[in-house]
């Protein structure tokens, strides 16, 4: 298990597996994020599993399965609120952590400056710049 913290609340990490969640918990994390497709792995390290394990562990988990196609406004907007409305810190997860850093990153435009926020996910290991032009798109339609 890597975790690679982002900011005081949120955390990302490449495919955790169930007996990662009790020690995820005692690291102080409250929620857990999958975004990973249950079509991308096998049936041991799937959403449902992973829910049950994670609840287990005392953990709330929610599924926000991203791909490239599903990088949507919408889907953004719902794991910055997953991450708002979290009581702690949050730890979310796919292949490599990398959509994780991209779905935060873009959900960070207008709310925070773009060269914090890729150098934020530089500090963490994701090079984000080709996201530059987006992330300015974004800072300038929510007036940031």
């Amino acid at each position: 298990m890597e975790i690679r913290a982002l900011t005081p609340r949120y955390a990302v990490s490449p495919q955790i597996e169930p007996g990662d969640l009790p020690a995820i918990k005692a690291a102080g994390y409250t929620t857990v994020i999958c975004n990973r497709p249950d079509a991308e792995i096998p049936p041991a390290l799937q959403a449902d599993g992973m829910r049950q394990a994670a609840e287990a562990a005392g953990l709330a988990f929610h599924v926000l399965e991203l791909t490239h196609q599903t990088m949507t406004p919408e889907n953004i907007a719902r794991q910055r609120r997953l991450i708002e409305e979290s009581d702690g810190p949050v730890l979310a997860y796919c292949a490599s952590g990398t959509r994780c850093s991209v779905i935060w990153s873009l959900g960070q435009a207008g709310h925070m400056p773009v060269d914090e926020i890729l150098t934020t996910a530089g500090r963490a290991g994701y090079q984000l710049e080709q996201l530059r032009p987006t992330l300015d798109a974004l800072a300038t339609q929510q007036g940031g």
